[in-house]
């Protein structure tokens, strides 16, 4: 199987399946450091990046939407003092796609550098 973060995102319409609870499981094991959870019922994976001041934590962010651009699929990014919160869904199925997992694994890479 290949690296979720040698992988690239698929186009994903409203009819794309969402990962199933077997696949979540799967997926999860190759990011641990990502927490799933539902907001208003829409599971979405969510990390926290803690950095030594402002001037990091936006780097970091800005790294993100390098990668959310580049993938033409985008995450919420919260911004804070030394901190970055990262959170991805497909909006177009409301819920889980591989394409979020691939994405997380390249947000993980990401905060390696």
């Amino acid at each position: 199987m290949t690296e979720l973060s040698e992988q690239k995102c698929e186009a994903c319409h409203a009819d794309a399946p969402k990962v199933s609870d077997d696949e979540l499981k799967q997926l999860m094991g190759q990011i641990p450091d990502w927490t799933p959870k539902a907001v208003d019922g829409v599971m979405q994976l969510e990390r926290e990046f803690k950095f030594k001041n402002f001037r990091q934590a936006m780097a970091f962010a800005n790294k993100v939407g390098e990668l959310a651009e580049s993938e033409g699929h985008h995450p919420s990014i919260l911004l804070e003092w030394g901190k970055v919160t990262v959170t991805w869904w497909t909006h177009a199925i409301n819920g889980l796609h591989k394409n979020d997992f691939i994405c997380a694994a390249k947000t993980d890479e990401l905060s390696d550098n």
